[in-house]
């Protein structure tokens, strides 16, 4: 592997983001690491990556100061009240494999007008704006996890034009198939400490593309290894955790892989993922690959039988939990079916007549 990759094969591997910015050969040699990882692993750490420390302090403050905020000042951005499930949510809001999470947080999806057309494709009812906190509560939050969020977009860009490169596409493959009216997501955590026998969040595979995660300072977050054993993820300062979705998985003939990964906190710790996502209407159809990976794929067990996060009655019939097939045919699709596993409650109250 590369000089940019640096760990034995049973860590986490850390990457030096900076050869991004050099030339031609540098950037192939960077984005053939990435590849290979992806592959094999599916979860790495970048350093030298861009980002103002500044930009990440100032979000990590926010959040830390939103979730001190009394009960009733929270109760202003409910997500129950959010037919766009967007906003705050208490502890056991949200439930991974039908148990309950262990954590509070906030979702800040893009930002977009509501669509009212007649016969719309269903999952169109996500679009609409965010619940922010209101400024005399909480003056400069919004600007500040703008910021953070803008920087964010920049960086997944980055990321997926390099997989692109990896696998033998044009770098700005992802960037045309996205289109323009995108949806990511940006969530501010923060998880008590962890009962036992339960988790932060349970086991479970990210249901977008790629996921740009700030762990904060404390430990907690484990990712499941080919072996089946749980390795924990280092804390480095200055760096970001990255990990694969569903919809690359999907997209790439499970060339790519999501790992399932947890989190157990021994103490309070605050975190800020952000889930670079498409349009909607995005198609997750298979994209052309070289034979090469197409054969890497049939040769591994691991590759070729890797499944997706199951909808409640597969799971309530007996199938396990990241051993699902795939429900979707487009980004939308899949968000739905995530909204409406994870929020049943509320999928119902605004939808009844689109939730099963």
């Amino acid at each position: 592997m590369p000089d940019q990759a640096r760990a034995p094969a049973s860590q986490v591997p850390v990457i030096d983001l900076s050869a991004s910015q050099g030339n031609d050969e540098q950037r192939l040699a960077l984005a053939q690491s990435l590849r290979d990882i992806c592959h094999q692993v599916g979860f790495f750490v970048i350093e030298n990556h861009g980002i103002e420390p500044s930009i990440v302090d100032q979000a990590f403050g926010y959040s830390k100061r939103f979730f001190a905020l009394p009960l009733e000042q929270k109760l202003l951005i409910d997500k129950r009240k959010s037919p766009y499930f967007r906003g705050w949510e208490a502890e056991g809001a949200e439930s991974t494999n039908n148990r309950a999470d262990i954590r509070e947080q906030i979702d800040l999806w893009t930002d977009h007008q509501p669509v009212k057309t007649p016969g719309q494709p269903h999952y169109l009812n996500l679009l609409g704006p965010n619940q922010w906190p209101p400024e005399d509560i909480l003056p400069g939050f919004r600007l500040s996890i703008q910021q953070y969020i803008d920087a964010m977009n920049r960086l997944g860009d980055q990321l997926m034009s390099l997989l692109a490169l990896g696998l033998d596409l044009p770098a700005d493959f992802f960037d045309k198939r996205f289109g323009r009216d995108r949806m990511s997501l940006t969530k501010l955590i923060r998880y008590p400490p962890t009962p036992a026998g339960e988790f932060g969040v349970n086991a479970h595979q990210d249901t977008g593309f790629l996921t740009i995660l700030n762990p904060g300072e404390t430990p907690g977050l484990e990712i499941k290894m080919p072996d089946g054993s749980w390795l924990p993820v280092p804390i480095i300062d200055n760096s970001f955790v990255i990990n694969l979705g569903e919809m690359l998985q999907a997209m790439s003939g499970n060339y790519f892989v999501a790992t399932p990964h947890r989190v157990a906190a021994s103490r309070q710790r605050f975190s800020i993922g952000y889930f670079h996502g498409p349009a909607l209407d995005t198609s997750i159809s298979r994209i052309p690959l070289a034979d090469e990976f197409v054969a890497a794929v049939a040769a591994s067990p691991r590759h070729s039988d890797a499944g997706f996060m199951a909808p409640i009655k597969a799971t309530q019939a007996g199938v396990q939990d990241m051993q699902g097939e795939l429900q979707a045919s487009t980004f939308g699709d899949q968000l739905w079916n995530y909204f409406c596993r994870s929020y049943p409650d509320n999928a119902k109250r605004f939808y009844p007549d689109q939730v099963d």
